[in-house]
């Protein structure tokens, strides 16, 4: 049977107001009086109502986080980040794996709020999800755009893109094509394609689905149709990997005949494929920058500050170039 705040109370021989406030560290309570509330609470195993005592406080310290997939190391990483930084602010984070799917998200979105979560964090593909415009909740997005009134926290998606083109170029390459997602993706990656289409003449750029299966097969048929590639910039790590294992069943040389660049530089990345290039996110970075601005949201009613906030990127030069 559940313990309630008045079986400590009978138990402790003081009011329920007695124990609320020992609990809450409300008022003044005499030594004595204190001892014995707590150890009626640890002899009867009670656990106070957080639930209640948010309604008290009007603060839950609850954070929700919307990933688009926990399968991606960027993602995992990020949230690791997150999780820790919250942790020693006093903050709990609830992870929701949204796999891409709108429907998902909205749910997900709407039982966050329901569960009155003081802020939330949301690294989302979609777009036109009611629950982000819910006028009073706090809300930080990374690198995606959700809606004009949503600060937005990144990497330095064109300086990025920039190092890899240049990089690729110093490195004698005549004929680079980049690999990323749906152009229709609203969102500050697409900062990567502009620095790309910038720097090189007669650009070629490949879009793959998020999650796409084939993408190997799309790789694969990529480089058939184009043999003379010789530069490959791919928006993430995990496109230039799936790069890496076509040209190997091709029997295409890295770097000799082809030099691959991605963009990430995830912990599991660099110990899992330590030979790629790439540009590296400065992932604690960005989970602090928006930890610290929702707590400055959560804080303050009114936001201040810039809507934007670009981080910057680092290249990590290896084998694959």
């Amino acid at each position: 049977m559940k313990v309630k705040l008045e079986d400590v109370a009978k138990a402790a021989g003081v009011s329920p107001t007695t124990v609320s406030r020992v609990l809450n560290n409300r008022g003044y309570i005499s030594d004595r009086t204190r001892a014995k509330v707590e150890e009626a609470i640890k002899e009867l195993n009670y656990y106070p109502n957080d639930v209640a005592r948010s309604l008290f406080k009007k603060r839950t310290n609850f954070i929700g986080l919307i990933l688009p997939t926990v399968s991606n190391p960027f993602f995992g990483q990020l949230a690791l980040y997150i999780e820790n930084l919250c942790s020693t602010l006093g903050y709990k984070v609830i992870l929701c794996n949204s796999s891409g799917q709108i429907e998902k998200e909205k749910s997900y979105s709407t039982m966050l709020i329901r569960h009155q979560v003081d802020g939330m964090i949301v690294c989302s593909y979609n777009r036109g999800i009611d629950t982000y415009m819910y006028p009073k909740l706090p809300i930080v997005a990374i690198d995606h755009y959700l809606s004009p009134t949503i600060p937005v926290v990144g990497s330095d998606n064109y300086a990025g893109g920039k190092l890899a083109i240049q990089h690729l170029i110093e490195q004698g390459c005549k004929s680079i094509i980049h690999i990323n997602g749906p152009l229709e993706i609203e969102t500050p990656a697409q900062l990567r394609r502009k620095a790309y289409e910038d720097l090189v003449e007669n650009s070629v750029t490949y879009e793959l689905p998020f999650e796409d299966e084939d993408t190997i097969v799309s790789i694969r048929k990529i480089l058939k149709e184009r043999p003379e590639t010789d530069g490959i910039f791919a928006s993430d790590d995990i496109i230039a990997a799936a790069c890496l294992q076509v040209a190997r069943e091709m029997n295409i040389h890295v770097p000799g005949q082809l030099k691959v660049v991605g963009y990430d530089g995830t912990e599991t990345t660099m110990s899992l494929l330590p030979q790629l290039t790439t540009i590296k996110q400065p992932i604690e970075d960005i989970a602090k920058t928006s930890v610290l601005k929702l707590m400055d949201m959560i804080e303050n009613s009114e936001f201040s500050g810039p809507y934007e906030t670009s981080l910057p990127v680092q290249l990590l030069i290896n084998e694959t170039t």
